[in-house]
């Protein structure tokens, strides 16, 4: 564990671990309006989500101006740059508002290629599932069983691939041993990383050293579970993680602009990432330009917005795996505990979510983000409605004394803009809150930063 974690806490480091544990819970906030619990039950006992269908309940066709002017609506909320695609069925609709560049002022566009976070775990997840219905990886093994070394002793009998994938498997994150000093000085941590080359095996110690998260069983996000995942399909494969999810989902896909970037530089069109930090680095920096292997298969992919509906729509309909393994991707635990008397409103399954909006449907999908980058994409159960959103300035929230999330006004047009683009209207955007809880947008904000106490 970074010894920085064990100091007393600075005003600076007790802000940032506020910001972190209140975004964690923040796409519970989007879609309920409360702010969860951080603890869940020790056993939790997984469920097959059946998500309906928003698309075929509302029956709304694609507002385009509406579209338009709610994504227009968070470049002025604030957001430097965003850009998004919606489809329904045979039609579509994309987008894009404000600036790639705050220097030159170079405007966004729809088709730019972006880092997707941890939308890649989708991907990854994919790839695992494939090796289990050909028999080489079983789910519920231990992942001691396929990496003895790696993983030894009673956590390597007692954590299985399936808990790697649903993160239930009480390993903590490797990311604050990854980036020393990051709670005292997050731009000098950040830049003093920018192109260290990390080993998966070096990822993988870290989260082991690292302070669990949460009980074993208990749903607690880890990126150090898909870095241990990367290495499994390593094991059985014999090819590198990267390398095995190209040839075998994002080609079978036929994902034309989707590939982990093989040095610190986005080869295709695409907009500067600014980070602040939550307001900690100030002026927001950018950090487009960054060696991605602190995250490996856990979020190093690149994509642009058509391509990721593209793949959830082909995922969904079963076209990348088969009907046993779709299942067990969709077979989810609880993600949050609710309040009493309150309903479970996100649950996570293997690299896939399924999330209940305000407007009461569930929609399934992922988020995901970098230092800089964010990306949101949703669809129905049947692939037919599907949103992709992504944006270029990531942790703008700020957090008050309590340790509270402050609301943003970029948050509440996010959540209208992915409501329209799934057919709903902007008054279903509107969350009950029963706490007074801002509801900022931020699973993806603090892919990069998991903090827990």
């Amino acid at each position: 564990m970074d010894p920085t974690t064990r100091r007393a806490p600075s005003p600076l480091r007790r802000n940032l671990r506020r910001a972190a544990l209140a975004s964690s819970a923040a796409l519970l906030c989007l879609a309920a309006g409360t702010l969860p619990a951080h603890a869940l039950p020790t056993t939790p006992t997984p469920v097959t989500a059946s998500a309906p269908s928003h698309g075929a309940d509302h029956g709304r066709p694609l507002d385009r101006k509406a579209l338009r002017a709610s994504l227009e609506a968070i470049h002025q909320a604030g957001m430097y740059g965003t850009y998004s695609a919606v489809r329904d069925g045979s039609s579509s609709w994309r987008g894009a508002a404000g600036t790639a560049d705050i220097g030159t002022q170079r405007p966004v566009r729809a088709d730019f290629e972006h880092r997707v976070g941890s939308i890649t775990k989708t991907f990854t997840a994919v790839a695992v599932l494939q090796q289990v219905a050909k028999g080489r990886i079983e789910l519920d093994a231990p992942i001691g069983r396929y990496l003895p070394e790696l993983i030894p002793g009673e956590r390597g009998q007692a954590i299985t691939v399936r808990m790697l994938l649903n993160h239930t498997s009480g390993l903590g994150d490797h990311i604050l041993g990854a980036f020393p000093g990051l709670l005292e000085d997050p731009g000098k941590a950040l830049d003093a990383r920018q192109f260290h080359r990390f080993d998966p095996e070096e990822l993988v110690r870290l989260g082991l050293a690292a302070p669990p998260a949460a009980p074993r069983g208990t749903h607690a996000y880890s990126n150090t579970n898909y870095v241990i995942a990367g290495l499994l399909l390593r094991k059985v494969t014999g090819q590198e993680p990267e390398q095995y999810i190209a040839r075998n989902v994002i080609r079978k896909a036929g994902l034309r602009h989707t590939y982990f970037p093989r040095t610190p530089f986005l080869t295709g069109p695409h907009a500067k990432m600014y980070e602040s930090m939550y307001g900690t680095i100030e002026p927001a920096r950018d950090y487009s330009v960054y060696d991605m292997s602190w995250c490996g298969p856990a979020g190093s992919l690149v994509s642009t917005v058509d391509d990721l509906n593209s793949f959830y729509r082909q995922l969904l309909g079963g076209r990348l795996l088969g009907p046993a393994e779709l299942n067990a991707m969709k077979t989810t635990v609880p993600a949050h505990e609710p309040p009493p008397g309150g309903e479970v409103t996100f649950r996570y399954g293997l690299g896939l979510y399924t999330l209940k909006m305000p407007d009461g449907q569930w929609y399934w999908g992922h988020d995901g983000g970098v230092f800089g980058a964010g990306t949101w994409a949703l669809s129905t159960e049947d692939g037919r409605r599907q949103v992709a959103l992504g944006w270029n300035l990531m942790k703008y929230q700020r957090v008050d004394e309590q340790g509270q999330m402050k609301p943003h006004p970029i948050d509440a047009a996010m959540l209208r803009h992915m409501t329209v683009a799934l057919g709903g209207t902007p008054a279903d955007a509107r969350p009950a809150s029963r706490s007074g809880t801002p509801a900022p947008l931020a699973a993806a904000a603090v892919d990069a930063l998991r903090l827990r106490r």
